[in-house]
């Protein structure tokens, strides 16, 4: 069946000009034309996106892509409608709903009604899902999964998450017992959020206000830093383990800690789709959202105080 969908010239997109903090410097811009599909790209009707920490960095400027030049719209994350077509893309059709993180985009980011992103970026939405909970998932689930890839975790092996309350952390704890077979999971959050962690899985819910974690006699094969503590982190680690942290890319890491760059890879999107599909893996968005597209600067705001459980997400986009 051939869908045909009309699509406007102009959009509301948020914006930024020039690099500052968030609130002084990201703009609705009601007239946001909406960009040309290269050959390799399709464009999406945005329907919910998501913001992470990096979003934050790069509108301050404090992270830059190569190629990357303002005005930008800020935003990785989204899960929306397929409803264009470039001349190169082989899997997906127009009328498709998608999700995915769409890592090297240059300026033309999520927090805009319609966006064209790369077909390598994008993977089919798993029809359990909504497509506000689709939205939450793609940076954090792939870098979740790649940073344990990467340090090694298999069936029988422990694992200890730092920050286990956020974005990365609720999905690393659920990868970790349900498709890597850890024998055992810990994870640290704050006092409120220790029941969550329990309820994802893990073994022992550390609370990080009452307990140093690195002084616990108990270590673990790997350690994921999702807060920015790896100099703590290499003390909880056992002989021959492995520290990936996600966070502090601009630093020396003590060993056996490495940094974990986030990776867009619809592969990964693909292979964890049965995992959603059958809920054994589950996406967690903080209470407070959706925040409206109207709301983006408070979205943002809420992100930055770091109380976020989950994931914080923009849905309804117009």
């Amino acid at each position: 069946m051939a869908m045909n969908f009309e699509i406007p010239t102009k959009v509301k997109a948020w914006v930024y000009r020039e690099h500052g903090d968030v609130a002084n410097v990201l703009r609705l811009d009601p007239e946001y034309e909406v960009p040309e599909v290269q050959e390799g790209q399709v464009l999406v009707k945005v329907v919910a996106a998501s913001i992470n920490p990096v979003d934050n960095m790069r509108v301050n400027g404090v992270f830059e892509l190569p190629g990357f030049a303002l005005p930008a719209v800020p935003g990785y994350d989204l899960a929306g409608i397929v409803v264009k077509v470039g001349r190169e893309v082989k899997e997906l059709n127009v009328g498709d709903e998608v999700y995915g993180f769409t890592w090297h985009a240059k300026k033309h980011g999520t927090l805009v009604e319609y966006t064209a992103v790369e077909e390598s970026f994008l993977a089919l939405k798993p029809k359990k899902l909504s497509f506000e909970e689709a939205a939450s998932l793609p940076a954090v689930i792939q870098t979740a999964y790649g940073g344990l890839e990467r340090a090694g975790l298999s069936h029988g092996k422990s694992l200890l998450v730092l920050g286990g309350a956020g974005g990365v952390g609720t999905l690393a704890i659920q990868l970790a017992k349900e498709v890597f077979g850890a024998s055992r999971v810990a994870a640290t959050s704050s006092t409120g959020k220790l029941d969550l962690l329990k309820s994802l899985g893990a073994d022992l819910a550390i609370d990080y206000t009452k307990v140093n974690f690195e002084d616990l006699p108990e270590k673990f094969d790997v350690v994921y830093d999702a807060v920015g503590q790896s100099e703590r982190a290499v003390k909880a680690v056992k002989p021959g383990g492995s520290v990936v942290s996600i966070v502090e890319y601009a630093k020396e890491l003590p060993p056996p800690a490495f940094f974990f760059p986030a990776t867009s890879d619809r592969l990964t999107l693909e292979k964890l789709k049965p995992f959603l599909e059958n809920k054994k893996v589950k996406p967690v968005i903080d209470p407070k959202s959706p925040f409206p597209f109207s709301q983006a600067i408070e979205a943002f705001s809420y992100l930055q105080t770091g109380r976020a459980t989950g994931k914080v997400v923009i849905h309804p986009v117009p």
